[in-house]
């Protein structure tokens, strides 16, 4: 069997607030949750667990592929809840998209303070 990545777990202040921010944000379902987890399913099999993180846990990055057409949805559901977003990791291109790797991009902050990238083209 080839190795596929299968689920992460976020570290999340509030479990709903995560919950709902990416299932609207990334077109997500709902999973059966278990224990300290609340589950969340992306159309490629891989799940996302968020639970609350340990004393001193910092902030991660996630990166995510979208279609041209999930961006579109995205970025206007960004833009609509005036959610600060930048061109680029280092933030200082507030309020634009990219158009790196013959695609876009946008960076933005999730609930719980997590690094959240957007892009339509894969780096490699």
């Amino acid at each position: 069997m080839t190795a596929r990545f299968n689920h992460t777990i976020i570290a999340s202040t509030d479990l709903s607030e995560m919950g709902a921010f990416y299932l609207d944000l990334l077109d997500a379902t709902e999973l059966p949750s278990w224990g300290p987890f609340a589950n969340l399913g992306l159309e490629d099999g891989m799940m996302l667990q968020f639970a609350a993180p340990p004393i001193g846990f910092p902030p991660q990055h996630y990166a995510y592929l979208l279609d041209d057409e999930h961006f579109d949805r995205a970025y206007a559901k960004i833009t609509a809840g005036y959610r600060p977003h930048w061109a680029d990791p280092q933030r200082t291109r507030p309020g634009e998209i990219n158009h790196d790797h013959d695609g876009r991009g946008v960076y933005l902050l999730d609930p719980s303070g997590h690094y959240l990238e957007l892009i339509t083209r894969p780096y490699l």
